[in-house]
This record gives structure tokens, sequence and C-alpha cells, in this order.
């Protein structure tokens, strides 16, 4: 449930409310039964973790390239394809 931040335009108390999304908002203090204004406040939304973008929206092409230097080390090391005796 989202939390609401309002104040008092009678005391200019600022208080807190968790509400939901439907319920209408509220018109009077809880301290002095004044007249209150919802006010609009940052958010607190963060996104954590790791490979949210790279998994999701990265750009599809650099899949390719990634692709491409792993090959490569593995030439480099001798791996891969060809790069073994007895083959």
């Amino acid at each position: 449930m989202p939390i609401y931040e309002y104040r008092c335009l009678d005391c200019g108390r600022e208080f807190e409310v968790m509400q939901k999304i439907t319920d209408d908002p509220l018109e009077r203090c809880q301290f002095c039964s004044g007249k209150v204004q919802r006010l609009i406040s940052l958010s607190n939304f963060q996104l954590k973790g790791s490979g949210w973008y790279a998994t999701d929206y990265k750009n599809r092409s650099d899949k390719g390239k990634k692709e491409k230097d792993k090959d490569k080390g593995k030439k480099d090391k001798g791996e891969g394809k060809g790069g073994e005796e007895g083959d």
C-alpha cells in the first residue's frame, strides 16, 4: 500500500498515512481537525541487484560481440576448434 504525505493548513504539521490507491484523500488533520493538503513527494523506488539491465534491455548486438571475444580467448589459449593436438 502506498504511503501518502499530508500537510495541515491550520497547524502546519506534516504526517504520513498508509492508504489504498482507491481510497479518497484525507480532508481533515488527524491532530487538530484542520484542512489538509496532500503533498507530492519523491518516491523511494530503487532497483537493486545485478543484471536486470544487461539481461532485459541491453543492446542485443553486444551479445554477439561477447561471444566472439569469448571464442577468441579460447583460441589464444589453444582451446576450441583446431587448437588441440590429436584432432
